[in-house]
This record gives C-alpha cells, sequence and structure tokens, in this order.
C-alpha cells in the first residue's frame, strides 16, 4: 500500500569515490565540487518538493553532475584506449521495476536522460553503441559533438597514461588500487514514498575493446524496488560479479537488515576481501540512508524534507 504524501522526501547523490588529491596537499577544487553537488541536490530536491517522482528527480539531479566537468560523467569522462569518450548510465523505478540504460554512446549529452528514454519509450532495458545513440537522437534528446566532452585535464590524463604504455611504464593493478572514481549517482524517495535510482559514468580510464562497468548494468551498480534504492561506484567488475546493488536490496528486504547493515556487509565483508574497492549510496522507503566505502573517501550530499543540503568532500586523499 503506498505511503502518504506526507512522507519527507529525501535525496542522496554521490561523485565518486577513491583518491582526488595529494595527502596533506591544499585542496584548491573543494569549493567547485561543493558547489556541484549541492546545486545537483538542490535541483533535484525541487523536483520532489513540487510533488514530482523519484524517477524526476534522479535524472534532474544527474544531468548536472552530467554537465559538469568535474566528474566522470557526461561532460567529464575519461577517455578510452581509442582516445574517445564512451559513457554508461542507467535510471530504475523501484514502485514497477522498470530500468533503462544505455552503455557506450559517444554522442549524447546527458546518457541518464538516455536512460530514462529507454525505459519509458522503449520495449527493452539496455542499448549499446551506435544504436543508443541512434535510439537517442531519434527520441529528440540533445546531442554534443566530440569536443564538448573533451576536458582537457582528462585529455592530459590520458595522454600521460599513453606515453607510458608506449615506454613500458604504464601502472601495474597493484597501484591502481586506489584511483579516483568518478562515478555519479542519485537515489530519491518521493511524496508517494516511490523509490528511483540512477547511476551515469565515463568508464575507465583507458578502457579497451568496448569495456562496460556496473553502472549501466542492473543488479550490479544500479537498482531500486519498494524497499530501498542503491547506486554505486567504484572498481566495475567487482561490482558485477558480486551483483551489489541487488545483493544490498535483497539483504534489506529479505534477511530484514538495516540499509547501513546490509550496505556495510557487501562493501567491506564480500567486495573488499575479494579485491575491490568503492562505495554505495542508499536509500530506504522509510527516508533511511547509508553511505559506506572502501576507498579512501566519497563525495555526496544529502537533503531531507527541511530542504537543507549536507556535502561531504572529506577524506579524499589521494594520488
Amino acid at each position: 500500500m503506498p505511503l502518504t504524501s506526507s512522507l519527507p522526501c529525501t535525496l542522496l547523490l554521490h561523485g565518486g569515490s577513491g583518491r582526488l588529491h595529494p595527502a596533506g596537499t591544499p585542496f584548491p577544487q573543494q569549493t567547485a565540487y561543493t558547489d556541484a553537488l549541492t546545486e545537483a541536490a538542490q535541483a533535484g530536491y525541487a523536483v520532489l518538493s513540487k510533488g514530482g517522482t523519484s524517477v524526476e528527480a534522479v535524472e534532474a539531479s544527474l544531468r548536472i553532475l552530467e554537465d559538469s566537468p568535474l566528474f566522470n560523467a557526461g561532460r567529464g569522462s575519461v577517455f578510452s584506449h581509442a582516445g574517445v569518450n564512451e559513457m554508461d548510465a542507467a535510471l530504475m523505478d523501484g514502485a514497477t521495476l522498470r530500468a533503462g540504460a544505455v552503455a557506450g554512446v559517444r554522442t549524447v549529452r546527458n546518457p541518464i536522460s538516455a536512460a530514462r528514454a529507454v525505459m519509458e519509450r522503449s520495449s527493452h532495458v539496455l542499448l549499446t553503441g551506435a544504436g543508443a545513440d541512434e535510439f537517442a537522437a531519434e527520441m529528440g534528446l540533445a546531442t554534443a559533438a566530440p569536443e564538448w566532452f573533451r576536458v582537457e585535464a582528462r585529455w592530459q590524463q590520458w595522454q600521460a597514461l599513453q606515453q607510458a604504455e608506449a615506454l613500458a611504464q604504464a601502472p601495474s593493478p597493484s597501484n591502481l588500487s586506489t584511483p579516483k572514481y568518478g562515478t555519479v549517482g542519485a537515489v530519491a524517495l518521493d511524496q508517494a514514498g516511490h523509490l528511483a535510482a540512477g547511476t551515469s559514468t565515463g568508464g575507465m580510464l583507458n578502457k579497451k575493446y568496448g569495456r562496460v562497468g556496473d553502472s549501466p548494468l542492473i543488479g550490479a551498480g544500479t537498482y531500486a524496488n519498494h524497499v530501498c534504492a542503491v547506486s554505486g561506484t567504484g572498481h566495475g567488475e567487482f561490482f558485477i560479479r558480486h551483483a551489489v546493488a541487488h545483493d544490498i536490496a535483497a539483504l534489506t528486504e529479505y534477511r530484514g537488515l538495516s540499509v547501513q547493515q546490509a550496505a556495510e556487509l557487501v562493501i567491506h565483508h564480500k567486495v573488499a576481501p575479494a579485491g575491490g574497492r568503492g562505495g554505495v549510496i542508499v536509500l530506504d522507503a522509510q527516508g533511511n540512508v547509508a553511505m559506506p566505502y572502501s576507498t579512501e573517501g566519497m563525495f555526496w550530499a544529502l537533503v531531507r524534507a527541511d530542504g537543507r543540503v549536507e556535502t561531504n568532500i572529506c577524506n579524499m586523499v589521494i594520488e
């Protein structure tokens, strides 16, 4: 039975986890990250406060972060081995279990909107590559030229790695264990008591062969039902193998664990021992939240019924 409209709406989003700047050094972009997270949270909450759906709120929040060059999603996406931006996104409606996702898109300005279009305007769940770009264009979604996605810092990052590979000095997996995962995600609870989750990413730096991570895979990096909504950020291969998002939801629904207990169990006692690093944001139907991570830190923003935005960009010490 749906909850009444008196239920306090809640929105929680993340901007990635892991390393961001050298340990012990100032963080010159701290204000920029705080402002971007705050703007995104306010955009999503504005939808909820006006009676909008959790799906609409998640999309509104993530479009803001996709348009920012600060995050590994949309405009700020990292470059693949071929020197192009290939983006993934997923959106799930917890009330109906409808879901939509795109993977490997190159021309869609806001992949999260393409994911929503797949969910609402197609008979499919996941579209990939050129087909997904073609579908988004047919749906009238905004497209962008490669120049829109080319952030200079990302380009320099890719060039440095290419040069290192050419010299057979590419970083080994051991010293790539704590990178910055800049994937963005959001979970929301609307006034009707319905949950939604969305995730958007540029994927792994220097990825090859059309690699797809966990973000667009329902149950891996993104999941929502009537119990809770989950969005992850981290080493995608491990999130896929452990079906992280769905596992958290299942532990909450079938074992009666709180979202905090379920999320910590999966992140710290399943994924971490296997060698995977990352974090999740989780929101349940009563407005309880969890945001555990096994990296040095995680960016998140939370806004509840009073409309006040709480942000976290602490503990982000890194390379």
